[in-house]
């Protein structure tokens, strides 16, 4: 196909140069029947002019008016010969710029196919790229199939729901609640209590879902009550203005339920020190007990002592 096309690219420019040629002879050609018309007219003009004057005969004058006319009439076909030949120049350069745009266009559509299959070739390789991510995703899914907890629990709470879903790296999951757990329980004391409460002190709790009868007398003849002793308290106020105290349970009393949960509530009774009317009242209306600083003298003698 390509070796066609270059042999009737080469036939165009063969007659274009033919063309050319014959337009160069017929040019040549046409001048000389230019120069063969002067002398024909000169010889013309000549003729009659000796015939008025004497010299030649009517015979010698029809004679050169016969040449002239076919002077002139080689002349007139020179000339259309010529302008024939400039004809065919045109046609031959006409038909080379044709073959010239054919080849131009089948050389752009060729390269429009060219980019058109390159550009394919380009979505192909994205596509495999991404199907290998989603192989790579899959994959690397599979393998996480278990979640392992730090201790044995129950989930309490799916917090990440949904089939598929991403999760980040650190998200929270689900809420496990530990399956051996030392139960506490959250107490909130106010401002004005809190001098009087120490870690170490006795507190009796009621569960819900467990009765008590709760006679006069600390602790002896509490029936139904359960012992807990403080062990930690905050040294700041929560956003209820209040301290939170966390109390466990008592290791010199009875163990607390074996079926109390997570979240069950209870009714906390703390008793304070036994002091006078007076000093109670005081130390609600100033805020602080009234012995404070006598106490703080014997703390600082018994660490002077140490």
């Amino acid at each position: 196909m390509r070796r066609n096309n270059i042999l009737k690219l080469q036939q165009a420019d063969y007659k274009l140069r033919i063309a050319q040629l014959k337009v160069q002879s017929d040019s040549i050609e046409f001048e000389q029947a230019k120069v063969n018309y002067d002398i024909g007219k000169y010889q013309l003009d000549r003729g009659e002019q000796l015939f008025k004057e004497g010299l030649n005969s009517l015979t010698v004058l029809e004679g050169r008016r016969l040449k002239f006319q076919e002077v002139q009439a080689k002349l007139i076909s020179s000339e259309n010969k010529l302008l024939s030949s400039k004809n065919e120049l045109i046609t031959a350069r006409i038909d080379l710029d044709a073959i010239d745009n054919e080849f131009k266009d089948k050389l752009a559509k060729a390269q429009s196919d060219m980019f058109t299959a390159m550009s394919s070739q380009f979505d192909a390789e994205a596509t495999v790229t991404k199907l290998e991510n989603q192989y790579s995703n899959y994959e690397q899914r599979t393998r996480y199939r278990y979640v392992l907890a730090p201790q044995n629990g129950y989930i309490a709470k799916a917090i990440q729901v949904g089939i598929g879903e991403t999760i980040k790296e650190g998200a929270e999951i689900v809420n496990i609640v530990p399956a051996e757990a030392e139960l506490a329980v959250e107490m909130y004391v106010q401002p004005v209590d809190l001098p009087l409460i120490k870690v170490g002190n006795k507190v009796r709790f009621i569960f819900d879902g467990w009765p008590a009868i709760v006679f006069s007398g600390w602790p002896q003849i509490s029936n139904g009550t359960f012992g807990g002793v403080v062990v930690a308290m905050d040294q700041f106020a929560g956003p209820n203005n209040q301290y939170r105290v966390l109390v466990t349970a008592d290791p010199e009393e009875e163990p607390w339920p074996e079926l109390l949960r997570i979240g069950s509530g209870a009714d906390g009774i703390a008793l304070l020190n036994d002091v006078p009317v007076w000093y109670e009242i005081w130390r609600q209306l100033n805020g602080f007990p009234a012995d404070y600083y006598s106490q703080e003298e014997k703390d600082k003698g018994a660490s002077t002592k140490k």
